[in-house]
């Protein structure tokens, strides 16, 4: 398995398709960073050269920011959000979809489980 960024990515893979486990890139990034290093986008990783695998950690590593950095960056974007109070923050603070979705049947991946709330009881006479 080639190391690139700290990530492990797969061998049996196209270069194309490989550096997309990497957080941060994309398939358009990854094309981009492909022909900077001057690497075949359809050569398998497991068949790209010490040389070819040099350059890409370069041009990753110098232009591009992921993995770790891209992380905290994110994270302290959301901080941000919620500290200054806005909308956006306030729905991450509550857990909640940000995005304008639905929320009365969907986003669960959001709000997490079901919990059930029971019925009221009719007032017996």
């Amino acid at each position: 398995m080639a190391r690139i960024a700290g990530v492990d990515i797969p061998d049996n893979k196209r270069g194309e398709i490989a550096l997309t486990y990497i957080y941060g890139i994309g398939r358009k990034l990854s094309q981009s960073i492909l022909v900077k290093a001057g690497v075949d986008l359809d050569t398998k990783v497991k068949d790209w050269t010490e040389e070819q695998a040099g350059e890409i950690r370069n041009v990753i590593a110098s232009e591009i920011k992921v993995e770790g950095v891209l992380r905290s960056e994110v994270q302290l974007h959301i901080k941000r959000l919620m500290d200054i109070g806005s909308y956006r923050g306030l729905r991450h603070r509550k857990g909640l979809p940000v995005r304008g979705q639905r929320t009365k049947n969907n986003s669960r991946t959001r709000k997490g489980k079901r919990k059930t709330v029971a019925n009221k009881k009719k007032a017996s006479k």
